[in-house]
């Protein structure tokens, strides 16, 4: 996940800037991540039970965390044998420590972009196997978001993981794009999508 939320945990709380990778290569090692008001990293029950509906799909996959923040979503798919990682934060403090991150895991085969998500997919695109979606739950940015990985963004059958409060249905969606599992736990909605389009259907 990658959302900073301002004055909603402690940055003195014991733990509070610290996670573990849940499985893998690097299951247990750790990750510190800066103290930007808060970085609320997503549950490790939830990536747990994300990874599990994964866990088909992310060896040797390309993937794209759009809202890097702590980096644990990448991390994770990178422990767990996807083949590339790009990780994207527009705060120039959290790409540093993810650039941190990544050397002292000796991960080679990942990038990190300091830029805003919707900057970011207005470069000429490439295409992605599993696209990470984890915004600040105040933001409407979703939406743009999805489009915008539609054009050209996405390989067939892509898988697209979106996180919001649980509170809140998901914006509205890609017309090809299908629900495949949806969970919540306490103030997290998390939810698994495919990008089931003509190309898609092309190669069925």
């Amino acid at each position: 996940m990658s959302r900073v939320i301002r004055n909603r945990t402690s940055q003195n709380a014991p733990g509070a800037n610290r996670l573990r990778i849940v499985g893998g290569r690097w299951r247990g090692m750790r990750i510190d991540f800066p103290a930007i008001g808060a970085i609320r990293p997503t549950p490790d029950r939830v990536r747990e039970t994300l990874f599990n509906w994964l866990q088909t799909r992310i060896v040797d996959a390309r993937c794209l965390d759009l809202f890097a923040g702590s980096g644990a979503l990448g991390l994770e798919a990178l422990s767990r044998g996807a083949s590339h990682v790009t990780l994207v934060d527009r705060e120039p403090e959290i790409a540093r420590h993810l650039k941190a991150t990544l050397a002292r895991f000796h991960a080679t085969n990942a990038e990190v972009h300091t830029s805003d998500a919707l900057r970011f997919l207005e470069r000429p695109s490439q295409r992605f196997d599993i696209v990470f979606l984890d915004p600040p739950f105040a933001s409407d940015v979703l939406p743009a978001i999805c489009e915008s990985l539609n054009r050209g963004w996405l390989n067939p059958s892509a898988s697209i993981y979106i996180e919001c409060s649980s509170r809140s249905a998901l914006p509205q969606l890609p017309m090809d794009w299908v629900i495949y599992r949806s969970k919540s736990a306490g103030e997290v909605g998390y939810h698994l999508l495919r990008a089931e389009g003509q190309m898609a259907e092309k190669l069925s």
